[in-house]
């Protein structure tokens, strides 16, 4: 997917309805400004459930440190998708697309210090075990802090949470 779709992409917030990706650039920088003096994290993070169709959604999360957060979400639905490691390579390419959008829109409008992580699916334990090393070094060799389970609830918990 290109940086065009994800500008067209309708997320969801559970606060707000339906908005486009421009709506929720304004409601991250919104809540950022609420409470300027306080530290916040900027999280990006997918999921995918394997049914007659795979869906992903690419949860977006904005963390007030100590203090709550909002969070949106897209679902995108691919053809059928068995393989994991396909799976969970299209979860972190995902999560980079809008990342990467993210963080260019973050330079434009001079608030580039929110510092991104990417929240992957992925752990030590488990099926996902063998690829751990190659998603995080996908995310970090882009530039991008990655968070493996149990600590990444931005995929684990807030996607998941969105998948079926």
């Amino acid at each position: 997917m290109e940086v065009e779709s994800i500008k067209k992409s309708v997320f969801i917030s559970p606060t707000f309805g339906a908005l486009t990706f421009q709506e929720v650039f304004e409601k991250i920088i919104d809540f950022v400004r609420e409470q300027p003096d306080r530290q916040y994290n900027l999280i990006v993070g997918s999921d995918s459930f394997p049914g007659e169709q795979t869906v992903f959604v690419t949860a977006i999360i904005i963390h007030r440190k100590g203090a709550g957060g909002r969070y949106f979400y897209r679902r995108i639905k691919y053809e059928k998708m068995d393989n994991l490691k396909l799976r969970i390579f299209t979860e972190a390419s995902l999560s980079l697309e809008v990342a990467e959008t993210l963080r260019k829109k973050l330079s434009e409008n001079g608030v580039s210090r929110l510092p991104v992580e990417i929240h992957l699916d992925v752990g030590k334990n488990g099926a996902t075990r063998g690829i751990v090393k190659e998603v995080i070094k996908m995310i970090v060799g882009s530039g991008y802090i990655a968070v493996t389970k149990p600590e990444s609830f931005g995929a684990t918990k807030v996607a998941d949470r969105h998948t079926n």
